[in-house]
């Protein structure tokens, strides 16, 4: 049953770099298929490669990419990366990997998703760019978004502020108010950005790893509020997502609030049994499915500073998340909105963000 609420959900496989088969990424890459098979239809809307797929992008390693992901049991974008791009062409990321062209746009749960290509213009290596013809058809696609009441997600290899051409428009762009976030890889790291109207993120590599254990994320938009999840290979499931109330440091000026209402993501590989919510130090309240939904569940609850909700499945296996929403006193922080990582929100152990940035664009291996 397709999920009609409204919420759009993906789960997002951070760069691969794949070199060769039995590798450590290759295998991660192997359990995490393995994991998205056994959910429910319609749990999530498509899963995303977010770019640097095969490491020296040769048609051997997107061979063995193309193999791994066949067995996903939901749509799969695919986005070209710097890696991708090293033959200086992305014949093989096409011929081989069967990654579609782009830019293209999609609709889902009324969200116009766009993926972009941000390497093809450039000479390679942190070269990344956005063609003039590329950057109209974003124009385009926002307008059109816009006169149709669709809300705008967008997905790039890179931050906007790492383009060398085409960053200064696009960040016009960005500031309209209907894109509501930016999906990204080449980071290596989780990271969480928000520059007051537009949430980025980015979520930790798969491989070529120098924080933590290898995982996979799950983020979700309810209209226009963002919700995110990273998960480890040796977390079981259910995964929780609240996607209402937002957490403060998630909250845009375009967010809507509905303080009257939780809604949460429960996605898994076994029925769920119970889930519940608890605003401060309240009670546990039961939350149920929204009807004609799937994984969505809802409850009426007072507005607190303080939002858990937790779920258990079948099998007696637990999760939960938090949320922390705004209070009446709640000041932002200064934005300087410019489409780049200086406006993260910091660590966030709760999410596996650590803010160390230890990745070889910045504080990490340079690989």
């Amino acid at each position: 049953m397709p999920d009609k609420t409204d919420i759009l959900s993906w789960l997002h496989i951070g760069d691969l770099h794949i070199t060769r088969a039995g590798q450590d990424s290759h295998r991660d890459l192997l359990r995490i298929v393995d994991l998205a098979q056994g959910l429910a239809p319609g749990s999530v809307d498509f899963a995303l490669l977010p770019g640097d797929n095969a490491d020296d992008g040769t048609a051997e390693q997107f061979a063995l990419v193309r193999d791994a992901v066949a067995r996903l049991p939901m749509a799969l974008h695919i986005l070209p990366g710097d890696h991708d791009f090293k033959p200086r062409t992305l014949d093989a990321f096409h011929g081989v990997l069967g990654a579609e062209r782009l830019p293209k746009s999609i609709t889902e749960q009324g969200h116009r998703c766009l993926f972009l290509d941000v390497v093809s213009a450039g000479s390679g290596g942190p070269d990344f760019r956005l063609g003039d013809a590329q950057l109209t058809w974003v124009e385009q696609e926002i307008e059109q978004a816009a006169a149709d009441g669709q809300d705008v997600v967008m997905f790039m290899h890179t931050y906007p502020a790492d383009l060398r051409h085409g960053a200064q428009r696009l960040g016009a762009l960005l500031a309209r108010p209907h894109v509501t976030c930016v999906d990204m890889g080449h980071t290596h790291y989780n990271e969480l950005a928000n520059d007051g109207g537009t949430i980025f993120m980015t979520t930790r590599s798969t491989g070529q790893i120098e924080e933590g254990p290898s995982g996979f994320s799950i983020a979700a938009v309810d209209r226009r509020g963002v919700g995110w999840r990273f998960k480890t290979l040796d977390q079981a499931w259910p995964c929780v997502v609240i996607t209402h109330p937002v957490d403060r440091r998630l909250l845009t000026r375009r967010a809507e609030t509905r303080p009257f209402q939780i809604r949460a993501k429960v996605v898994g590989d076994a029925p769920i049994e119970a889930v519940e919510a608890r605003v401060d130090d309240g009670d546990w309240m039961p939350m149920t499915p929204l009807p004609g939904a799937v994984a969505v569940w809802q409850a009426a609850a007072p507005q607190g500073e303080r939002v858990i909700v937790r779920a258990r499945d079948a099998h007696g296996r637990l999760d939960q998340d938090r949320v922390d929403p705004a209070g009446p006193d709640w000041i932002p922080p200064r934005r300087r909105g410019d489409g780049s990582d200086g406006d993260r929100i910091g660590a966030w152990r709760e999410k596996a963000i650590f803010d160390t940035q230890l990745g070889p664009n910045r504080n990490g291996r340079k690989w």
